[in-house]
């Protein structure tokens, strides 16, 4: 018989042993062998009394091997599936200025989701050492990019990406004391697998795990929950409630104690009729409907409990649900599962050895769906046995478990080194002010790290094998921004204007710590920054030094009192229409100034209707004159100043009112021209017909003569 195999159950309650060899390409079961632990030494998969279940386990050894003759010196066995912790979490990632994200970036993510996940089980069980723990597979969940989910981050672009993940882990207690027990039975490790690996393996093969199917192994204490989808176990789970739970209710509705509970319910499993005596010594026969109905919360709470699970690990409902193990064959537990996850009924199905399509069936052969694990771990341990690999990390040697194809990723979990440090630091971010508000100029993302692989360069994702030698550095720091002020506001576009009929360009302003650069300025932490990319009016006068000289309203102030002179007041227009200091521009527009010569006094005095002098009109050599006489006097700053003087804007003027006096014949002097240098004689005035002198007063029309002998 070389290729004999003794395979071992290690249960909570009872401890299984087979002899199964392989004929041609099938496996024929020779024998097995069923001893229950006599004290509580296992605890819901994990082994709590080394010695008192590897004396259970020589037990079984010694059995085998008395009743056929032979020296059994190896075993394969399985770490329970209720012993797997499944741990969900995400992990976020700044990506602002990250370029696109590759497969590796999202590896490297996914794996600091796992690292989380790990780290958190440790808290959990109060224990500073996160890689006490196997992982043995995890699933993305759903990828998100700024709180939104997505299919996928590959050269995906936002401000934040996130991960979500649900990781399995193994405690490596567990393989240590299944070592252990082992080896006080004088037995060698063959090879380990995992019970829901074990039971998958013989029921859905590799062609079939496309499909998302579930299988259920529900036991004594636990139910184990194992999912498949495209082609690979994508997530195990574990709910603490299982064929106990029915036990207990049967053995409180009928008086029983919890071993002869147990009897009873497999009795009437197997016959659908029993006969019954509670502790009071009462007997009555029990009908399998009769039995369905007093289970029937216990059958609910189980069913519950094992859909909310499916759910959480698979998101949504299985395509079909394989039942197995003892307590798989509860009255209605497949029909009300499938009622649960709303699925027709022929989609949950109790499957038993004969599904076993590598087995080779015979008659001796135990059929129920509790041999189907046992079976499971001797096949599954022959074809895909999981081995010890042993790696060396960064010069540190570690130890894997080959549970499932190992990479890079899986020596780090293993080795403890936390992802998220090896990145490199980002660069030191600049602080600038922009026109008075204060922004973060980021610095670069540090690289990712680099791996190598007997001296190979590799990727998070590559394949490990044992003795392998992987080494792992830190990425490249950041630097510090290098950004110009055209990068940062955009290349500045300047506009064309036309200032009193001449085509003038402007270009926007930048200056930093108040003095005017070029958009090629390299920005430095701290600076302060001022743009100006709109134009005003007043941006136009100052360019042509007329800022000083412009106001919109002429005015002047008479006796203290202001006077607006809007015909001499500055007009500034923008493409025809009045426009202001302070009205923006845009490219093309025609700006004016229309301004009117300063104006005289005798202009502004007549335009304020003040009257400035008095008038008489007299009879000069038979012709009319017309004299004049000042009526007002009219000082600047306090000097006089002539009708023919030019006012300015915000001129302060005092007129005055001179006292009336008459017109004199002498006034008449300044009127008319006469050449007095030839004159040899008198001059002889006279007013109408009569002779007078220089001050003899004047009225209208008087009749003037002036005689020159």
């Amino acid at each position: 018989m070389s290729d004999q195999m003794f395979a071992l159950d290690i249960g909570t309650r009872s401890v299984v042993g087979l002899l199964m060899e392989k004929v041609d390409n099938q496996y024929q079961l020779l024998d097995y062998y069923v001893i229950e632990h006599e004290e509580r030494s296992m605890l819901d998969g994990q082994i709590h009394d080394i010695v008192s279940v590897s004396n259970v386990i020589q037990r079984v050894k010694s059995h085998l091997e008395q009743k056929h003759g032979i020296t059994l010196n190896k075993a394969c066995v399985a770490a329970a599936g209720r012993a797997l912790k499944t741990k969900r979490t995400h992990t976020t990632k700044n990506i602002v200025k990250q370029p696109l994200l590759n497969e590796e970036d999202v590896l490297f993510l996914e794996l600091d989701a796992v690292q989380k996940a790990q780290y958190q089980l440790a808290e959990e069980k109060s224990t500073d050492k996160e890689n006490d723990y196997y992982c043995v597979g995890y699933s993305v969940l759903k990828y998100y990019i700024d709180q939104e989910e997505i299919g996928s981050l590959i050269d995906q672009q936002g401000d934040e990406a996130m991960v979500e993940i649900i990781a399995t882990f193994l405690p490596k207690i567990v393989v240590e004391s299944l070592l252990s027990a082992l080896h006080r039975a004088n037995l060698q490790l063959e090879a380990l697998t995992l019970e829901p690996i074990a039971a998958i393996h013989v029921l859905i093969p590799p062609s079939m795990r496309r499909l998302n199917v579930a299988l259920v192994d529900i036991g004594a204490g636990t139910s184990d929950i194992a999912l498949t989808s495209e082609g690979a176990v994508t997530a195990y789970g574990m709910v603490p409630k299982a064929g106990d739970e029915i036990t207990e209710a049967i053995s409180d509705h009928y008086l029983l104690d919890f071993n002869q509970a147990e009897v009873f319910k497999k009795e009437i499993t197997k016959h659908k009729t029993a006969k019954v005596q509670d502790i009071l010594g009462f007997e009555q026969e029990v009908s399998y409907k009769d039995l369905a109905e007093v289970i029937s919360p216990a059958v609910d709470n189980l069913t519950n409990a094992l859909a909310e699970e499916m759910l959480t690990l698979n998101g949504t409902p299985p395509k079909a649900v394989m039942l197995v193990g003892g307590g798989s064959q509860t009255p209605e537990l497949a029909i009300r599962l499938a009622n649960k996850l709303k699925l027709p009924s022929n989609r949950v199905a109790i499957r038993g050895v004969d599904a076993i399509t590598l087995l080779k069936q015979n008659d001796d052969m135990p059929i129920g769906p509790e041999f189907i694990t046992p079976i499971g771990i001797a096949i599954a341990a022959k074809q895909n046995p999981v081995h010890y690999v042993t790696l060396t990390v960064n010069d540190r040697t570690i130890r894997l478990f080959e549970m499932k194809q190992l990479t890079v990723a899986d020596s780090l979990l293993a080795a403890g080194i936390q992802v998220q440090k090896l990145y490199g630091r980002p660069g030191m971010a600049y602080m600038i002010d922009f026109n008075g508000k204060q922004m973060t100029l980021p610095g670069s993302f540090g690289q990712g790290p680099t791996i190598y692989v007997n001296q190979q360069k590799a990727t998070i994702d590559t394949i490990i094998h044992d003795g392998d030698n992987i080494t792992i550095t830190k990425g490249v720091d950041g630097t510090s921004p290098e950004m110009t002020i055209g990068e940062f506001i955009g290349e500045p576009t300047p506009i064309t204007i036309y200032f009193n009929q001449k085509e003038q360009h402007l270009s926007p302003r930048i200056f930093v710590n108040q003095k005017k650069v070029g958009a090629d300025y390299l920005l430095q932490d701290g600076d302060q920054v001022s743009f100006k990319q709109q134009f005003k009016v007043q941006d136009v006068l100052k360019d042509n030094r007329i800022d000083k000289d412009i106001n919109n309203s002429f005015i002047i102030w008479v006796n203290n009192e202001q006077m607006l002179l809007e015909d001499y007041s500055k007009k500034l227009v923008i493409n025809g229409k009045p426009a202001s200091k302070e009205q923006s521009i845009k490219n093309g527009d025609r700006i004016d100034l229309i301004s009117n010569d300063h104006p005289l006094l005798e202009d502004i005095l007549l335009k304020l209707n003040i009257p400035t002098e008095k008038t008489i009109t007299v009879t000069y050599n038979h012709e009319p004159l017309v004299l004049t006489k000042s009526f007002i006097k009219v000082s600047r700053n306090g000097k006089a100043i002539e009708k023919n003087a030019r006012i300015n804007d915000q001129d302060k003027l005092e007129v005055t009112e001179l006292k009336e006096e008459p017109f004199l014949f002498q006034d008449l002097f300044r009127h008319i021209s006469l050449d007095l240098a030839n004159v040899k004689g008198k001059v002889i005035l006279r007013k109408n017909g009569e002779k007078v002198s220089f001050l003899d007063e004047l009225k209208a029309n008087d009749e003037i003569e002036i005689i020159l002998d």
